[in-house]
């Protein structure tokens, strides 16, 4: 039997057929991928002595942090983190 281009009736016959786009690497779905690796970086950062911190601020002191930030060209968290351990250093010397 020929095999037919537009035929789909018989499926079997393009069952090695490739499919355009991204090719599947990781059998999980994705939900379960970014649970996993959210899992792996939480492990990652107790093991190096991270501990996590939550903050909510006004929309006027994020962007502050925001700029502030990028003129010294570092992340957002790093800024806090310095900001925090220079008051903390003022605070000891009182």
């Amino acid at each position: 039997m020929a095999k037919q281009e537009a035929d789909r009736t018989t499926l079997d016959l393009f069952a090695d057929d490739r499919r355009p786009g991204r090719p599947k690497t990781n059998p999980l779905p994705r939900q379960v991928q970014l649970k996993l690796n959210k899992r792996n970086q939480l492990k990652r950062d107790r093991e190096r002595g991270l501990r996590r911190i939550e903050l909510k601020v006004d929309e006027q002191l994020f962007s502050k942090l925001n700029v502030l930030a990028n003129e010294r060209r570092l992340s957002r968290a790093e800024l806090i983190h310095a900001l925090l351990l220079q008051q903390l250093a003022t605070q000891g010397k009182d």
